[in-house]
């Protein structure tokens, strides 16, 4: 990568950051009204806010980058995508049956992939008005009505001792030989997978595992940029980076987020449970 393609992900990093903030007010337009709710398939709701949020994110994205390729849950996906260098992966709405039982455990995330990593991206939370934002290399930031501060992960470095992170609507039950394997104690239900991610990058938990291809490349995209600069690490069971622009959205593998400090003998652990 070339000198000009790091300086310029602070543009699309504070790009990435206001457009998320933008959606997030459309969606608490809708939030609390009695929101009509689809189905996409089994388990997968889709609402008025989402599509919404959407159709901002990627006219906006249009707008101010005419030449890079978009890839939006609620949009159809352009092939024409597969190859390019620079790909805007964009979640409208992370956690939108958060966002129907009204809990509060909902974001807005918006990143930016070259070359197949992620390398800037944001996480808003519309609820708290907190953002959080990040690009390779300027490290990992959240700015809310107290002011701007930089972000790292929990410097916690006995496995048994990590804070959990498992999904408040749909816990796996493969979490429970996560919790023999690892001999953890503390479990931490929570909403969207971008609010996950926020609570581990701002040092809140220390550890969270996925198992399963439902997550797409929108969900991680800028989580995973988030974390890696707040000094945390989010990897595959095997232990390679998440890849981007790719023909099947969904993730390959299992993955593990965690605060970096074990994350190899996290892996090897939990090898054979994936």
């Amino acid at each position: 990568m070339s000198e000009r393609a790091i300086e310029t992900w602070e543009h699309e990093e504070r790009f990435a950051a206001a457009v998320a903030r933008e959606a997030g007010a459309i969606v608490l337009r809708w939030y609390g009204d009695g929101v009509h709710v689809e189905w996409k398939g089994r388990g997968d709701p889709v609402t008025e806010a989402d599509k919404d949020a959407n159709a901002h994110i990627v006219a906006a994205l249009g707008r101010e980058f005419p030449d890079d390729a978009v890839l939006a849950e609620e949009s159809a996906d352009d092939r024409s995508r597969l190859g390019r260098e620079r790909l805007w992966v964009v979640d409208p709405l992370d956690g939108t049956r958060e966002f129907v039982d009204r809990n509060g455990e909902f974001v807005v995330m918006v990143a930016l992939t070259f070359q197949g990593r992620a390398v800037a991206g944001a996480i808003f939370h519309p609820t708290s008005g907190t953002l959080l934002r990040a690009r390779e290399g300027g490290g990992a930031w959240a700015e809310d009505a107290s002011g701007v501060r930089r972000l790292r992960v929990s410097d916690r470095d006995d496995p048994a001792a990590f804070r959990l992170l498992v999904s408040r609507s749909h816990r796996s039950p493969r979490i429970d030989a996560v919790r023999t394997a690892l001999g953890l104690r503390d479990e931490q239900p929570c909403g969207s997978v971008g609010l996950k991610m926020a609570r581990l990058a701002r040092g809140e938990a220390d550890l969270y595992v996925h198992f399963g291809g439902g997550t797409k490349e929108w969900d991680l995209g800028a989580p995973d940029i988030l974390i890696h600069e707040a000094g945390g690490a989010v990897t595959d069971i095997h232990g390679a980076r998440i890849p981007y622009n790719r023909e099947d959205v969904r993730t390959p593998a299992p993955y593990v987020a965690s605060n970096g400090v074990r994350h190899r003998e996290i892996l090897e652990r939990l090898a054979g449970i994936g």
